[in-house]
C-alpha cells in the first residue's frame, strides 16, 4: 500500500462514514453499514511528502495529527491547513471545541498502527510487461471516442478523449510494463463485461461503476471495476431558447420527446427522476414500449424493468417509451450515436437529450449558444474501467496507477479539459519520483 492508495482509503472510507448511500448500492458493503448512523472523518494527506526513508510516514502522520488536534480549540476556518480538512456529519450536540483531545490521541494510536505497515509494504508493481487488449466505447465523445466514426476506416481504431489520455499516460510510467491494444467496440450494450468473454482483458468508455454491472446474466460476478478515475452527474441538453422552460426533470411532461441512450445511467436517471420507473427500474403500469417486435404495456411489476445493468428481455431494442400519464415526457431512443440525439435536438425533433454532464456541456459550447445545460441531477456517479473478475494482477497494477496519475481523484475531467497535458505531467512525476 502507497501513501496515495492510504489518502484513496481514508476518503472512502469518508463517504461511507458520511453516509453517502446510494454509491454503495449493489456492492456487499452495503448491507454491513448503519447507514442512518453517520460519523465524524478525519482525512489526512500523503500526496505532497517524500517517505524514502524510515520513520518519515509516521512523523508526517503526527504532524498532521497535531494540527488537527489544535484545530477543535479554534475552529477549522477556510484557512485550514492545505488538504487537512474535517469532513462528514457531526453527531448530534457535538462541537468542535468540545472534542476531547483522548479522540485524536486514540484515532492517531490506531492511524499510526497502520501507517507503520504501510511503510514496510511494497507499492503494488506490475507483472512484467504485458500487451492489454483494451475494448473502447466508440461513441462518447469527449471522454472515450474513435478518431474516425466510420467503421473500417483506419481512424476507427484510433482511441482519442480523457480516457485515451490516461491509458497512455499509464503506458509511459516507469515500472508499469504495460501497453493497451485498443479495439473499437460500437455497441454500448453489456461493453462492461467485455473482459469475462476472449478477446478482452479491459474495457471502458465512461462506464459508471455500479455493483450490478459487474454480473453476468447468469447472476455470477464476471468483471471487477478499477478505481474511479472520472465523475459523471446526469443532465439534460436543450436549445436555448427552451432552458427557462426545461430547468428540471419536473419540466419534463407529456408534451415533451426526450433523447436518451438505451442502458446508460442517462436512461435510468431520466425513468427514474420523471417517475417512469420506480427505484428497482419497473415501468410505471401503462408505459406503453415500442420494440422491433411490437408494443408492449407494463403492468408496473417487475416483468417491465429498465436499468443501467440490464432491461428485462422483452424491451431490448426499444424504441420509444409511451407514458399513459399526461405528468411524464415520451422517451425516444435513437441509437447509441450520441451525435444523432445532439443533430436531433438541433433540427427540433426532440426537445430534450438526457445524458452526462461532460457530454453535454461539451455539445453546448461546441453550439455557439444555440444548445445549453440544465437538470444537473445532484446524484455523483464514478467511473471506471473493468477487467476478468480474477484478473487481481491487472486490477491491482492498475489502479496504483490511475490513482497517482488523478492524484487519488483530486484530478479529473475538468482539469484534463483545462490542460489536455495534465496526465502526461503526471506520469513524469512518477518517473522521477520512481
Amino acid at each position: 500500500m502507497t501513501p496515495r492508495s492510504v489518502e484513496t482509503a481514508v476518503a472512502r472510507f469518508a463517504l461511507g462514514a458520511s453516509g453517502n448511500e446510494p454509491l454503495f448500492r449493489g456492492l456487499a458493503v452495503h448491507d454491513r453499514w448503519d447507514w442512518p448512523v453517520r460519523h465524524p472523518v478525519l482525512r489526512f494527506s500523503f500526496a505532497a511528502g517524500r517517505f524514502n526513508r524510515p520513520g518519515l510516514l509516521e512523523a508526517n502522520f503526527a504532524d498532521q495529527m497535531a494540527r488537527l488536534e489544535r484545530a477543535p480549540r479554534r475552529g477549522l476556518g477556510p484557512r485550514a491547513p492545505e488538504r487537512v480538512t474535517m469532513v462528514g456529519a457531526r453527531q448530534p450536540g457535538m462541537n468542535r471545541s468540545r472534542r476531547s483531545p483522548f479522540a485524536f490521541r486514540t484515532t492517531a494510536a490506531a492511524v499510526a498502527a497502520v501507517l507503520s505497515a504501510c511503510a514496510e509494504a511494497p507499492a503494488p508493481v506490475c507483472a512484467g510487461e504485458r500487451a492489454v487488449h483494451y475494448g473502447f466505447f466508440a461513441w462518447f465523445e469527449p471522454v472515450s471516442f474513435s478518431a474516425d466514426g466510420e467503421p473500417g476506416s483506419s481512424g476507427y481504431r484510433e482511441h482519442r478523449g480523457y480516457e485515451a489520455d490516461l491509458l497512455t499516460a499509464i503506458e509511459a510510467m516507469d515500472d508499469t510494463g504495460l501497453s493497451f491494444e485498443r479495439i473499437p467496440i460500437g455497441e454500448w450494450s453489456n461493453i462492461w463485461l467485455a473482459p469475462a468473454a476472449p478477446g478482452f482483458d479491459m474495457a471502458g468508455g465512461g462506464i459508471t461503476i455500479r455493483g450490478d454491472r459487474t454480473r453476468d446474466a447468469a447472476g455470477d460476478v464476471a468483471v471487477a471495476f478499477t478505481s474511479s478515475h472520472v465523475r459523471f452527474r446526469q443532465s439534460l441538453l436543450v436549445r436555448a431558447e427552451d432552458a427557462g422552460r426545461l430547468r428540471t426533470y419536473d419540466d419534463l411532461t407529456g408534451d415533451v420527446l426526450v433523447g436518451a441512450v438505451a442502458g446508460t445511467t442517462g436512461e435510468e436517471r431520466l425513468l427514474r427522476l420523471t417517475g417512469l420507473t420506480d427505484e428497482h427500474g419497473a415501468l410505471a403500469a401503462g408505459v406503453r414500449v415500442v420494440t422491433p417486435d411490437g408494443t408492449v404495456t407494463a403492468d408496473g411489476g417487475g416483468a417491465f424493468t429498465i436499468t443501467a445493468a440490464a432491461s428485462a428481455p422483452g424491451l431490448a431494442g426499444r424504441t420509444r417509451l409511451i407514458p399513459a400519464d399526461a405528468d411524464m415526457p415520451r422517451v425516444v431512443h435513437l441509437g447509441e450515436d450520441e451525435e444523432a440525439y445532439v443533430a436531433a435536438l438541433a433540427a427540433g425533433a426532440i426537445d430534450a437529450f438526457a445524458r452526462g454532464e461532460i457530454g453535454n456541456r461539451d455539445a453546448a459550447a461546441a453550439s455557439g449558444g444555440a444548445l445549453a445545460v440544465t437538470a444537473l441531477d445532484p446524484a455523483v456517479e464514478h467511473g471506471g474501467f473493468t477487467v476478468a473478475a480474477d484478473d487481481d494482477a491487472l486490477r491491482r497494477c492498475v489502479n496504483a496507477r490511475v490513482e497517482y496519475l488523478t492524484d487519488g481523484g483530486a484530478i479529473g475531467y475538468g482539469d484534463w479539459a483545462a490542460d489536455r497535458g495534465v496526465f502526461a505531467a503526471r506520469a513524469d512525476a512518477w518517473n522521477r519520483e520512481h
